[in-house]
């Protein structure tokens, strides 16, 4: 009984012990959610596809006026910059010598006349008498001989006086087309002549050239695609050309290629190309800069995917595929052009392989997430009463792929706004005219690539994002413009 009442106090200090352990237990964490991905079934079809250039305008026939006579200007009739018709005064010279010329023709055809018809005379009186032998036969040839004289002075006058007529009727300028016309290289008075005496430029507006060019390189790209089998191209190259103009709006006219220089120049490193199309209303005009877009050619089962679901890291290109028990893998590709939303894909992707859209950023190798079908998102504009956003830029290093400092600060406030907007978003890269083409493409692409990643890391929705093809930077461009990325709202 002494020793139950002894240990009575232990226990009941354990069981004070083991209830505040019990207490003091936090309750086993929920197993997290499994990752889920959106999946896409790759297909191989036939894409027809188109190829964009950046084109300048040019006339189709372009008309220098010249003075085809010396004289003095006496009075510019047209306006500058107008349209005119054939037959239309563009200039009037000093037409008073001219005319005095002319008078001075028609005198001495009339003389000559007169002096004609003497002869004429003289010859009918001069043969009878031969014939009777009251006059020699060197009186007969004196009279023939000053006839065909007297004729011939008649002929020369009247030539005379056309050329004189036509050198008159030269003092009136006319336009030999319908067309535009420019300024006037010569002011009113001026003297002009022949040789140095271009008074302005008519140019026909329909139809319009529209010339771009395709680099050595390019060429031999698309011979290999087309060898390959990867592009096909129509019959005779019978390509219809779609023109963009400078505030992206489509000109209503398409046109078709009408030449093709066989010929490489060696100055610009290119091959020069040449589409016609009409232009009844005049709205483009020369020396424009537009964007050539050649539509026909088709890519015979090819592979387009969205091109969020590539990525890129040190050792280039990847996807995330699901393979047939429901892991994820890594799939090395080889990409093609950016077309569209998509991205050809030339090696890697096969036909069947179900291709991770959404959510491969967190995925890992043999990792199984939870799968469902990939639905195209429709783009949804921004709603009506706000306000276009400005375009963002985003500048490179010359020569450099990677974001610095103060491009990433400026991707994070970017991205704060973005987060509140549902609208598409354009991601454009800009190339020049310098060095290799190819390669400039290539690092336009790459920069685009890196503004896209860094606004995905910022929390922007990946399919919100379309990386737009690399656009020329043309006219007064500076190197700076084309090292820039420019983030605009998407249409």
């Amino acid at each position: 009984m002494h020793r139950t009442s002894r240990r009575a106090p232990l226990l009941t200090a354990l069981a004070g012990l083991a209830l505040l352990a019990a207490c003091g237990k936090e309750p086993p964490k929920p197993a997290p959610p499994p990752l889920e991905v959106t999946t896409l079934k790759v297909e191989a079809r036939d894409v027809p596809v188109s190829v964009e250039y950046v084109a300048q305008t040019q006339s189709s026939q372009a008309v220098n006026i010249q003075a085809r006579v010396s004289g003095f200007l006496d009075k510019r009739v047209y306006t500058e910059g107008a349209v005119v018709k054939a037959g239309q005064v563009l200039f009037r010279m000093d037409p008073k010598p001219f005319q005095a010329q002319v008078d001075g023709a028609a005198a001495a055809l009339q003389r000559n006349q007169a002096a004609l018809d003497v002869a004429t005379a003289n010859l009918k009186r001069v043969e009878p008498l031969v014939q009777k032998n009251a006059l020699s036969q060197k009186d007969l040839d004196d009279a023939k001989g000053q006839y065909e004289q007297a004729g011939a002075a008649v002929a020369q006058s009247k030539a005379q006086l056309a050329t004189a007529k036509l050198d008159l009727s030269y003092t009136i300028i006319t336009s030999p087309v319908d067309g535009v016309t420019s300024y006037a290289a010569i002011a009113d008075g001026s003297y002009v002549s022949p040789p140095n005496s271009q008074l302005t430029t008519v140019s026909v507006l329909s139809p319009m050239w529209v010339n771009f060019s395709l680099s050595e390189n390019e060429l031999q790209r698309i011979r290999n695609d087309v060898r390959a089998g990867r592009l096909k191209l129509p019959p005779d190259l019978n390509m219809t050309v779609q023109i963009e103009q400078a505030d992206g709006s489509l000109f209503p006219f398409t046109g078709r290629i009408t030449f093709a220089d066989p010929s490489f120049n060696p100055q610009t490193g290119t091959f020069l190309i040449r589409a016609a199309v009409d232009n009844p209303k005049g709205v483009l005009r020369p020396n424009q800069y537009v964007r050539a877009r050649l539509k026909g050619a088709i890519r015979p089962n090819a592979i387009l995917v969205p091109q969020r679901a590539v990525q890129q890291g040190g050792k280039g290109h990847f996807v995330w595929i699901i393979d047939a028990e429901g892991k994820a893998q890594l799939r090395p590709v080889t990409v093609g052009e950016w077309y569209g939303d998509g991205w050809f894909i030339d090696e890697g992707l096969h036909a069947g392989d179900q291709l991770v859209i959404d959510g491969a950023q967190r995925l890992a190798a043999g990792a199984a997430p939870k799968v469902t079908a990939f639905v195209p998102r429709a783009e949804l504009p921004s709603p009506s009463a706000a306000a276009p956003a400005a375009s963002i830029r985003v500048q490179f290093a010359s020569g450099q792929a990677t974001l610095g400092a103060e491009a990433q600060q400026l991707l994070q406030r970017a991205a704060q706004g973005m987060q509140g907007q549902t609208g598409m978003i354009d991601i454009t890269g800009h190339t020049d005219r310098s060095g290799s083409r190819d390669a400039n493409v290539e690092l336009a692409k790459r920069r685009a690539l890196a503004v896209r990643d860094a606004l995905v890391a910022a929390g922007v929705g990946a399919e919100r994002l379309r990386l737009k093809p690399p656009q020329d930077v043309v006219g007064s461009g500076s190197d700076a413009d084309a090292r820039r990325v420019e983030i605009t709202p998407g249409s």
